[in-house]
């Protein structure tokens, strides 16, 4: 079937060996004549800092806000560090390192929220050839510990005030972990306390003089060499280290370039944008090697979700990333503001919107639906982004429509939601620009990979029908060099040069691709987290007063509820002891139980220290068990997952519209 941004380039039985019942295969359009040539120059990712240093040298590239009064709440203008600049910081931490004995193929962690001593760091890291390992700045001790020495880190560079968290490892990472870099400064308290277990520790500036006048070459680097390896969350155990070589980065880098050039949205050197998505997540990685590569700027936020509005107005930035928990806020904030205006106001706007949104679905691009409009009524949204944004997008989980749309009316730029893992180096599905029917999708492909889709016959999808569904696997230099230590993983998910996702898409007649499912029980939540959910309802089915439970979230709602089977006597007898009469379909419907059944679950969550995002928030007690006449679960008692959700969705959407949200 043809499709608008789609070019086929194997048939499907073709594409069948070894893989069963497996789709056509499927690229960009915008590769109809091969994919992208790499960047000229471009080798590794050292290559594309030094580049634009030389390019760009007097460019702004790192700023952050000036702290007044030494109150971080207070802050002025931000102050900037050009490429030249960074360059030469970025040599000098690189000649310290060297000097300490830390070269190619050593594992450096980066441990801290977004600064530009982050990027520093990161770039002498790809300067001398050690492999970059990001360490979650909300992840906790337990994790640290686990990742540190599975990757072996050597030498680590901690914001000041994660220090404290950092030496929590301590001394289980003594062994493996011998210096320690701070962002900032170091109390007298943090260096008694680490130089007990025979490791160094150095402020920034301290470190930045170590290496003295010594001058260190830098080595040869090559395309297959690994540049970062990325922990992901960890949904079914232990983080994976997720092995990304120069290749992969420079190879999504050209298909990037191709594509922005395609649609004529290149990002241009007069661009900024804010950094404050996690750099220890590939998408803002990525994002951030794409404006360093033509010579823009990156502003840093201060770190604090409640003064990131006030940063956004100070900085101004022409691109805004954003998971979709970010932009539920805004259209939250902006919907409050609207519905408290005056009733002239508030009817001025609605006509507005209405009328733009009709234009648009008429097939007008946004900048010419409404100008009058823009000017009059929707330029107060975009001042509210500091006044400059061209592109806003959106990555991490899905968009909900509606705010998708609410965003492509009145943001007057241009308003894209992407796809991709760590595993495919970050982006590697987006929606394009002025296309209003790819609402809901994740749009076409990149143009640097391909696609097919994977029949899933025991959830019935096709990828061979007239609307091809299946699981999305994916081929291309963009791909992974595996997971760190983790060959038997590996070989799980790369099959045949193909990357099963384990996600569920269908194609759509256009040749956007819209996510439907997840082949496995794992599902992520609206501010990107992973849940394994059979591993939770395992830990929860602890609780003696439960018979069953069933545990449903999804990717546009950021916690978790659960439909309970309570054990009856159970129930009964703290009913009783606690003088609430009924009998137990009553008590099911009682509020004070199911605040109960939460308390309980609340228990065992803390004890088996489950993470926030673990932690079910709602319940629904129901007295009935779950059973095979209702197709429930099947003759062997598992849960028929799909049956669950459409039994119980009322259910589901009373308890995320009830006020048991936790608060934002």
């Amino acid at each position: 079937m043809q499709r608008k941004y789609l070019v086929q380039v194997e048939e499907a039985k073709e594409a069948a060996a070894g893989r069963p019942s497996a789709g056509a295969v499927y690229r960009s359009i915008f590769a109809k004549d091969g994919f992208p040539p790499p960047v000229p120059g471009l080798d590794c990712c050292w290559d594309i800092f030094r580049m634009s240093v030389e390019k760009n040298p007097g460019n702004r590239m790192l700023g952050r806000r000036k702290v007044v009064e030494g109150n971080p709440t207070k802050a002025g203008e931000y102050e900037w560090l050009t490429y030249k600049q960074v360059h030469e910081l970025v040599l000098k931490i690189g000649n310290s390192m060297c000097s300490l004995g830390y070269g190619t193929g050593e594992k450096c962690g980066i441990y801290g929220a977004n600064c530009p001593e982050w990027i520093i760091s990161m770039e002498a890291c790809n300067a001398h050839g050690l492999y970059c390992v990001p360490l979650y700045d909300t992840l906790g001790a337990g994790a640290i510990e686990f990742i540190i020495c599975h990757a072996e880190i050597s030498i680590a560079f901690v914001e000041e005030k994660k220090i404290s968290e950092l030496l929590k490892t301590l001394p289980s990472t003594a062994k493996i972990l011998k210096t320690i870099v701070s962002f900032g400064k170091v109390s007298d308290s943090h260096k008694e306390e680490v130089n007990k277990f025979g490791l160094e520790i150095y402020s920034w500036e301290e470190f930045l003089q170590k290496g003295g006048s010594q001058q260190f070459d830098l080595p040869v680097k090559k395309k297959s060499d690994i540049c970062t390896i990325m922990y992901t969350s960890g949904t079914t155990g232990d983080p994976k280290g997720v092995m990304l070589s120069n290749n992969a980065i420079i190879s999504l880098i050209a298909g990037v370039k191709h594509l922005l050039a395609s649609v004529k949205a290149e990002v241009r050197e007069t661009d900024v944008y804010m950094s404050y998505l996690p750099l220890a997540h590939i998408f803002d990685r990525v994002i951030e090697e794409v404006f360093i590569l033509n010579g823009a700027s990156i502003g840093f936020w201060r770190g604090d979700v409640k003064l990131l509005v006030e940063d956004i107005a100070e900085l101004k930035p022409t691109v805004f990333c954003a998971v979709p928990r970010v932009l539920e806020r805004i259209y939250g904030g902006l919907n409050q503001k609207i519905s408290s205006g005056s009733l002239l106001k508030k009817s001025l706007f609605n006509f507005a919107y209405s009328y733009k949104l009709n234009q648009m679905q008429k097939g007008k691009k946004h900048e010419q639906a409404a100008t009058i409009f823009d000017k009059v009524v929707f330029s107060k949204v975009k001042k509210g982004l500091g006044g400059n944004v061209r592109i806003i997008l959106s990555g991490g989980a899905p968009l909900a429509p509606h705010i998708e749309t609410f965003f492509r009316v009145v943001s007057c730029a241009h308003v894209l939601q992407g796809y991709g893992l760590t595993e495919t180096c970050g982006g590697t599905f987006v929606t394009l620009p002025n296309e209003l029917p790819m609402l809901g999708t994740v749009g076409p492909p990149v143009p640097n990979v391909d696609v097919c889709l994977e029949s899933v016959p025991d959830m019935g999808y096709d990828s061979l029908a007239s609307t091809p569904r299946g699981e999305v696997c994916i081929r291309g230099d963009t791909l992974f060099s595996g997971y760190y230590k983790r060959e038997d993983l590996t070989t799980e998910v790369l099959v045949d040069g193909w990357f099963h996702t384990g996600d569920v898409g269908e194609w759509q007649p256009d040749g956007s691709l819209k996510i439907i499912d997840r082949k496995k029980n794992i599902f992520k939540l609206s501010q990107g987290e992973y849940v394994a959910v059979e591993n939770l309802e395992v830990i929860y089915g602890l609780v003696s007063d439960i018979e069953a439970i069933w545990i449903y979230g999804n990717s546009f709602e950021s916690f978790l509820v659960g439909v309970i089977n309570p054990q009856k006597q159970a129930l009964e007898k703290w009913g009783e002891e606690n003088g609430i009469k009924g009998d137990f379909n009553a008590l099911c419907e009682d509020k004070r139980a199911k605040d109960y059944i939460l308390g309980q679950l609340s228990k065992i969550a803390k004890e088996k220290k489950l993470k926030g995002y673990e932690v079910i928030r709602a319940v629904h007690l129901d007295p009935v068990p779950f059973d095979i006449e209702r197709d429930l679960i099947t003759p062997s008692y598992k849960k028929k997952r799909p049956q669950l959700l459409k039994y119980y969705q009322k259910v589901i959407d009373d308890m995320y519209k009830v006020g048991n949200k936790p608060v934002a």
